[in-house]
């Protein structure tokens, strides 16, 4: 409920707990002095999710639940508000928020912090809604496991070749971090799952690449991107470059250059764009819908709203005029501490800093014990040391000590024990089982299988 601007602290409500949102307020809560004021957090979800990792986790190298970060447990002193920011009254320093049961209330705020993120960016590709996977959350990538796992026992399981041939390709569409790291760990999976099956080997298997663009991984500079395309062809991977998918309908792929495909595996991660909700703020917006903000993180025309990470157009200074900080982890965290520090500098009546960060290089895994990295903008890497490197430094990143030792030991188990490849697709649906067994009728019974079967393979053109 809103507090008394007379009886309590100023508010500093930080609205989102991804990167920037959970290391602004971790910053803030370091340098407040006692009662200087109250810090709430608002997220639909519970935890931080730390993205690099989620190939990872879809490939079964890193737990789930350990690449999240609780944000009650990361963020002591603060309030967490679990619910949605769906306006802002900017005249009377409120935001309206909906949570996941009750009504919804008012929160009053004396800045205002919005670190909503970004979501997919995708097209009106016929098909893609019905039949696409995201890789933009922990629940995404663990679905992406299971669902892999479930189309080889689906293609051991058939006599029929088409039935066997659309279960085992996969096609990912997107050529950058997200879509080259997950291709990589899927591929190593599915590799090492094929070894307990009597009827699949790796040869049975299509991997497709689909990037628009004429390289994959352009962050990383032609030369890394054509060696990277080169080492996923040598395992069996096709990469298509400057085309794009047209449709997926009834999963059937059709590229633009002309091949065509059946798969029920379609892994979308072509980018990402700024959360909607950004239209309902009453904000300044940038042509791609990112909130226009000065270099102090302050947005543009308030003294009191701040702005860091994906949903956040940025100046780029350490580049120069016109420029504008990408859409990244290391961006992110790094505005946050500058962010942090410049609300208690505001709070204090101190002058406000600048962000100026230069580009400390970039790192990318293409399955195990296979990766590049450039770093300092000049030292490459490739293969085994760049792997090597990726895991030091996002290990590092990984917020709390907690699972940080967390992901260290799972990565220590992996020397010494097989992967493990066991899929469980009807964890989407768990009570399936049970109202099974509860419905009175058997023909109600046999129907409800059928339906549900259809779901989890993923022939099915409807959730429930």
């Amino acid at each position: 409920m809103p507090h008394s601007h007379a009886s309590k602290p100023p508010r500093i409500l930080i609205v989102g707990g991804g990167y920037a949102g959970l290391y602004t307020a971790r910053r803030v809560l370091n340098k407040l002095r006692r009662d200087e004021a109250q810090v709430t957090v608002v997220d639909p979800r519970s935890y931080m999710t730390y993205l690099p990792f989620l190939p990872e986790a879809a490939g079964g190298n890193v737990a789930d639940r350990n690449l999240v970060a609780p944000l009650r447990p990361a963020l002591k002193g603060a309030e967490v508000v679990t619910g949605h920011v769906v306006g802002v009254d900017h005249t009377r320093r409120t935001v309206t928020v909906v949570p996941p049961a009750g009504d919804e209330y008012e929160l009053d705020f004396d800045h205002l912090v919005v670190a909503t993120g970004s979501v997919s960016r995708t097209f009106p590709i016929p098909g893609l809604a019905d039949h696409g996977i995201g890789l933009k959350t922990v629940e995404e990538a663990v679905s992406l496991r299971n669902h892999v796992l479930w189309q080889l026992d689906r293609a051991d399981s058939t006599t029929d070749p088409e039935v066997r041939r659309k279960a085992l390709t996969f096609v990912f569409v997107g050529g950058g971090f997200a879509g080259v790291e997950a291709i990589g760990e899927i591929e190593d999976m599915a590799r090492d799952a094929a070894k307990n099956y009597r009827h699949i080997s790796r040869d049975d298997m299509r991997f497709m690449l689909v990037e628009a663009a004429n390289r994959i991984l352009p962050e990383m500079g032609p030369d890394l991107g054509l060696w990277t395309k080169r080492k996923l062809e040598e395992r069996g991977i096709e990469v298509h470059l400057e085309t794009s998918m047209e449709s997926c309908v009834d999963r059937q792929v059709v590229l633009k250059n002309g091949v065509e495909t059946p798969a029920s595996t379609i892994v979308w991660t072509a980018g990402v764009k700024p959360s909607p909700l950004l239209t309902d703020f009453g904000l300044p917006l940038g042509p791609r819908g990112h909130i226009d903000t000065a270099a102090t993180l302050q947005v543009q025309g308030f003294d009191n709203v701040w702005s860091a990470g994906d949903n956040a157009q940025v100046p780029d200074l350490a580049v120069g005029e016109g420029a504008w900080c990408p859409p990244n982890a290391q961006h992110a965290c790094r505005q946050a501490t500058v962010l942090g520090d410049n609300i208690v500098a505001r709070l204090r009546g101190r002058r406000q800093k600048e962000y100026r960060h230069k580009n400390l290089g970039a790192v990318a895994s293409i399955g195990l014990h296979k990766g590049v990295a450039i770093m300092f903008g000049r030292i490459k890497l490739k293969g085994r040391p760049a792997w090597w490197f990726h895991r030091l430094y996002h290990g590092a990143m990984m917020p709390t000590m907690n699972r940080k030792i967390r992901v260290f030991l799972d990565w220590t188990l992996a020397m010494f024990l097989r992967r493990e490849t066991v899929g469980l697709p009807q964890m989407a649906h768990p009570r399936e089982a049970f109202v099974d067994a509860a419905l009175p009728e058997p023909m109600l019974r046999r129907a409800d299988r059928s339906d549900n079967l259809s779901l989890v393979t993923g022939d099915g053109h409807s959730a429930r």
